[in-house]
């Protein structure tokens, strides 16, 4: 997994790549410029008019490193200076002789208005890099609302200037379309609020110390492939339907079957062994006739969940999707919490009962997974004012608790009751449509039903359930794109996952 290190520990590991590869700090600057040049040249062509807007410090020495490579490309460029307060770092300076006599450098001394950068088809952002510790001011800011009410493509390089790399930004942000960063993604690109001004990030890397790296201690990680095939489980020629666990999952009422039937489909995908589903009386027919492959549970009541059903055969149970939230479901949730030892994934409006409900938040066993969206999990922990004190709430409450949190949306993060932090990069924003939380909620309970652990079900759940999202995009687009789309495109997701 990728680590995602704070700011410290950035400036460590360049430190200690220094130190310890040896390498001299300008060959490191210069090895980071090739790799974005790298990047940037298979990306766009020679035609491209290029304005590169540099600071004083480092990240403007990596600016002017990347102008020089750019004019041996060919690409017609200009170069802007932003001198304000803060003193030309060494490396700046032994990169602003190298491109003396190659590209002409504009210097920016004045706050100003005019639109310094209009004729630009490309601007790359090389103000400030992830050391940056308060919002720009003066100059800085101007030179970056210059850069904003353009209509060219902004490149950040490393990270967006303004943007705060581990904690809440204020005052003004270059709003990237893309940002090339070295080595190890940010934790600000990963959360709302701050990766909104990342735009599409690449991760370029430029060699620094695997060492230091592997024996940095953290908890934030970003999931990858090679993690998920880690995980996955393979079959022997000799298995049966016995060796993958069965499943309960109680989902639907009257009006919501819908839900019911995208879990049931999805925890049948996963892998799984057998499926039940208990379901409402009214829901009895529903899910035979649409989920053949699953048997049927069937509720004393006619349309809502009112009762827990034997459990003693079930390796996992998942609940939530579509049961409603009346005051017997309420009540037969909280018997569900209270008696039944088994592994459970928590979703939707089980979740939204907890909120109503709170004393029922200590009854939850140990080990199990919530899969709530952000409004659901507001219920269980109240608001907050920034993402990152949303964060830092979701590792509280897997703390407190002793769950599993699997909060949903772009870069989807999953905290344990330990206070590791994993985020996922899979998924598309056409997966905001109504079931596609159902169809994750089966999904994970299939996986906890195979003898994952609860951690794995939800690295696997959420990735899994991404993946298969993108096998749907490529297909259907992103507006077309409907909860079941994801099931029909799980065999795909699971392909690709070997």
């Amino acid at each position: 997994m990728l680590k995602i290190l704070n700011t410290t520990q950035i400036k460590a590991l360049d430190e200690f790549t220094i130190k310890h590869e040896p390498i001299a700090s300008i060959d490191l600057m210069e090895r980071a410029c090739h790799a974005f040049v790298s990047w940037f040249t298979r990306h766009f062509d020679i035609t491209k008019r290029v304005g590169i807007i540099c600071g004083t410090g480092n990240n403007g020495g990596d600016g002017l490193g990347i102008a020089r490579l750019l004019k041996e490309w060919g690409y017609p460029l200009n170069v802007w200076i932003v001198q304000g307060p803060i003193p030309e770092s060494p490396d700046f300076k032994i990169n602003l002789q190298r491109l003396n006599g190659k590209v002409e450098a504009s210097e920016i001394i004045t706050e100003t208005d005019q639109g310094l950068f209009a004729d630009q088809d490309i601007l790359i952002d090389a103000i400030f890099g992830s050391g940056l510790s308060r919002p720009p001011e003066g100059i800085y800011a101007q030179a970056i609302r210059c850069i904003n009410r353009t209509n060219a493509i902004r490149i950040a390089v490393d990270i967006p200037s303004g943007l705060m790399a581990d904690k809440s930004s204020g005052g003004e942000i270059v709003q990237a379309h893309h940002t090339v960063t070295f080595q190890l993604p940010k934790l600000s690109f990963l959360l709302p609020e701050s990766g909104s001004a990342v735009g599409d990030w690449n991760v370029v890397n430029i060699g620094l110390s695997q060492e230091f790296i592997h024996q940095a201690e953290n908890n934030y990680f970003l999931v990858e492939k090679i993690d998920i095939k880690k995980i996955l489980h393979g079959r022997s020629k000799f298995s049966h339907k016995g060796n993958f666990g069965h499943a309960l999952l109680i989902a639907g009422s009257h009006g919501k079957m819908g839900a019911a039937i995208l879990g049931a489909r999805a925890a049948m995908r996963s892998g799984l062994g057998l499926l039940t589903v208990h379901v409402p009386q009214c829901g009895y027919e529903i899910i035979q006739t649409s989920v053949p492959e699953a048997m049927v549970s069937v509720d004393e009541s006619d349309t809502i969940f009112s009762m827990v059903p034997k459990t003693e055969n079930f390796n996992s149970i998942g609940i939530g999707p579509g049961i409603g939230q009346d005051k017997q479901t309420a009540k037969a949730l909280a018997t569900l919490l209270e008696f039944v030892g088994k592994p459970m994934v928590l979703d939707a409006d089980a979740i939204t009962i907890l909120g109503a409900n709170r004393e029922l938040i200590q009854r939850i066993p140990k080990g199990n997974i919530l899969t709530p969206h952000p409004k659901e999990f507001e219920r269980l922990a109240d608001s907050w004012a920034t993402d990152f004190e949303r964060l830092d709430k979701q590792v509280d409450f897997s703390r407190k608790t002793n769950t599993i949190v699997l909060l949903k949306g772009a870069h989807t993060s999953i905290t344990t009751p330990e206070g590791k932090v994993y985020f996922n990069n899979t998924g598309n924003p056409g997966m905001a449509t109504g079931g596609s939380g159902d169809v994750l909620t089966g999904l994970v309970t299939g996986f906890l039903a195979q003898g994952y652990t609860s951690e794995e079900s939800a690295l696997l759940g959420a990735w899994i359930h991404g993946l298969a999202g993108d096998c749907a995009f490529n297909k259907v687009g992103e507006e077309a794109l409907i909860a079941s789309d994801i099931i029909d495109y799980l065999p795909e997701a699971f392909a690709l996952c070997r």
